[in-house]
């Protein structure tokens, strides 16, 4: 059964894509959010994504899921099944890091992703479910990870140079940033 998503204009602004470099908080840390690259050890993070997924499954369930704060600033829900793809994208980025050699990413337009596929207008029981799996299937995928596999490199489709280890504090900025952001 699908709980009926809150009205939301059909008509909603588009979202001004975000053109910051955000490979910098893998150095830096986000003073925004708190993040800090270090905190978390590799050998953690696969535990550190699990423990994430209830406050992601408590945000999904608010009654207000659907609104936007701002006209231009996405829902819960819609950061939501973006937190979601993220997992995915983030799970096939990792398993050919660790398949292959300095594999290349094609380029991930995470903006035209939410209009193509309308985060804004998607089940949040759904996307709940659908997160807190992809997000189990990556915390798997990071369970295989060995000490020696950690600088592997991978490259960007701009050419930034990822290691395996730097992929990870990526991606966990972007989780727990976007929980930041939705106050989850």
């Amino acid at each position: 059964m699908t709980s009926p998503v809150p009205e939301m204009p059909r008509s909603a602004p588009p979202i001004v894509p975000d053109t910051k470099d955000w490979t910098a908080v893998v150095d830096a840390g986000c003073d925004e959010c708190g993040f800090r690259p270090d905190d978390v050890a590799p050998a953690a993070l696969s535990g550190t994504v699990r423990d994430l997924i209830p406050r992601w499954l408590a945000a999904l369930h608010r009654p207000d899921v659907g609104v936007r704060p701002e006209p231009t600033t996405w829902s819960v829900l819609e950061y939501g099944a973006h937190v979601r793809d993220v997992h995915r994208v983030f799970a096939g980025r990792l398993r050919r890091m660790l398949d292959e050699d300095d594999p290349r990413f094609d380029n991930w337009d995470q903006d035209a992703t939410a209009v193509e596929q309308r985060y804004d207008l998607q089940d949040p029981a759904v996307v709940a479910d659908d997160l807190a799996r992809a997000a189990e299937e990556f915390a798997a995928e990071l369970d295989t990870v060995r000490e020696e596999d950690l600088e592997r490199p991978g490259l960007r489709s701009n050419g930034s140079v990822f290691t395996v280890r730097t992929l990870g504090q990526y991606f966990l900025h972007d989780v727990v940033h976007h929980l930041h952001d939705v106050r989850g």
